[in-house]
């Protein structure tokens, strides 16, 4: 697939979920992964810092092979390799990862994505052609440690103005803040816990869902 043609599913994605196993509550990421198809999620972020290359190599496979299954999106977070090995449809990269313009070169018809925290960020990833930016934390969230205090919600009008690519939003989005993040703009909201810890994960999905879309 082309970059243009994985752009264009990019744009009708509605929620994106982040999928870490040991933010699961004791279930598989595949069996979350499963649930997440079912309800209709396009696009989801594979996400696993720990364990060794051929570990992540192989449950990344699986995700391949489910979310392909599904005709839905899978970026890999951080590793552009892993990516490429396992032909996924983009690389989501933080502001300490390699540089977007290098991994661009590398990978061009890859989706890249970048986690930015203000507006000089977003604007350096749209320069050197990244294909969406992700805005956050918006919220308080427990499930990254090293990033930033909370932007809240102004920050989203401070920057989505001046972007040319599709954004993001993350961080301590639930169910019940989300309408917030709505009003700001937002289309394209990722999530971690709200979906990947729900009791019924279907249930949950279908719900987030159908709030994006009452806006869309």
């Amino acid at each position: 697939m082309t970059l243009k043609e994985r752009m264009e599913k990019f744009q009708q994605t509605d929620l994106y979920v982040v999928i870490t196993e040991k933010l699961c509550k004791g279930r598989s990421s595949l069996y979350v992964l499963e649930e997440c198809m079912k309800a209709g999620v396009k696009i989801v972020q594979f996400r696993e810092k720990g364990g060794d290359d051929r570990e992540k190599y192989e449950k990344a496979i699986q995700f391949r092979n489910i979310t392909n299954d599904y005709g839905s999106l899978l970026i890999i977070d951080d590793r552009v390799d892993l990516a490429l090995a396992v032909n996924a449809d983009g690389v989501h990269l933080g502001q300490k990862d390699l540089p977007i313009y290098k991994i661009r070169e590398l990978a061009p018809e890859l989706i890249i994505g970048a986690s930015t925290h203000n507006l000089e960020q977003a604007l350096t990833a749209q320069e050197q052609k990244a294909s969406y930016v992700n805005i956050g934390p918006i919220f308080p969230t427990q499930t990254k440690t090293d990033t930033a205090t909370p932007l809240g919600l102004d920050t989203i009008g401070k920057i989505a103005p001046y972007l040319k690519i599709p954004f993001t939003c993350m961080g301590g989005i639930k169910l019940d803040n989300i309408d917030l993040v709505l009003k700001y703009g937002a289309r394209h909201i990722a999530v971690v816990t709200a979906v990947t810890e729900a009791e019924n994960i279907q249930y949950t999905v279908k719900q987030i869902r159908d709030k994006i879309l009452s806006v869309h």
